[in-house]
């Protein structure tokens, strides 16, 4: 019997469709439990936040605090809840989009490429598409690493939190594994819903969560980030932060999916077009002498 070789395209399609049919057997298990939390921790968190203000307000600490703004601050943070919701449900929307979109380069990459190649001038035409491959290179790193990063705080957080009995640990975790995404802002985002939420209970709870945040950003800067995210994009932290912003301004959460990726692009042109043609001729004298 002669072996069955599909067409390229083909293959990416069963490729693709296995992809999806998996992604969407996960999201079966994992998305019900974290749609219940979030919507219980909305519907519980006014008057738990209220529990929570009249226990502060029982501290030895509470004369130097404003009670005033305190109570604001606690009512206000229910809209970041519903918040919590919208954007969970807009990254499922952004992973299919990203899915779509992969297929359509996968099949169609390679030529969509070089037909963008061969409207530059053919003395260009080399040096611009070993730039754009290069970028590539640097974004799938980047890319990878980063998703590698969010699975192990997102699974470190749910392991946590279920050991310390802390309600809605399924969205709390989630959140911490996508906000990680965001240098800074992320983690501490991720730890101060956490720690409301672990302190609705107990202050012991809160110290637990406080804790595991303390020394997982330890372990991730000194040990795992040195070692997944070598070799990748090499952006600063705030260029991420304004990437990310100015996507999501833009286009919403398939902005925000974009705008690293471009930021990426920019990184990469401007150090091939303006930083290496500026350290060339010096380069050259040096060697000349």
């Amino acid at each position: 019997m002669g072996s069955w070789n599909p067409s390229r395209g083909l293959a990416v399609l069963i490729i693709v469709a296995l992809a999806f049919a998996a992604a969407i057997l996960v999201l079966a298990f994992l998305v019900p439990p974290i749609i219940r939390d979030v919507e219980g921790l909305a519907a519980d968190w006014p008057h738990r936040a209220v529990s929570l203000f009249e226990r502060l307000r029982e501290l030895p600490i509470a004369e130097k605090l404003d009670a005033a703004r305190l109570e604001q601050y606690l009512s206000g943070t229910a809209g970041g809840v519903f918040s919590l919701l919208k954007g969970i449900a807009g990254g499922l929307v952004g992973f299919f989009s990203w899915l779509v979109l992969t297929a359509y380069f996968i099949l169609d990459g390679d030529r969509a490429f070089h037909w963008a190649m061969s409207l530059f001038p053919s003395h260009h035409r080399f040096r611009l598409e070993s730039t754009f491959l290069r970028a590539e290179q640097r974004l799938r790193k980047w890319l990878i690493g980063q998703a590698v990063l969010m699975l192990i705080l997102g699974i470190s957080s749910a392991i946590v939190f279920g050991l310390l009995r802390i309600k809605y640990s399924y969205a709390l975790s989630v959140f911490a594994g996508l906000a990680n995404i965001v240098p800074i802002l992320g983690p501490v985002m991720s730890v101060i819903l956490a720690g409301i939420v672990a302190a609705f209970d107990s202050w012991w709870k809160l110290l637990g969560v406080v804790i595991f945040y303390l020394l997982y950003q330890q372990v991730e800067n000194a040990f795992l980030t040195p070692r997944i995210m070598k070799s990748t994009l090499n952006l600063p932290p705030l260029a991420v932060i304004i990437a990310l912003s100015l996507g999501g301004a833009l286009a919403g959460v398939l902005g925000a999916l974009i705008g690293v990726p471009t930021a990426a692009l920019v990184a990469v042109i401007l150090d091939e077009y303006v930083v290496r043609k500026e350290t060339a001729p010096a380069e050259l004298a040096a060697s000349d002498a």
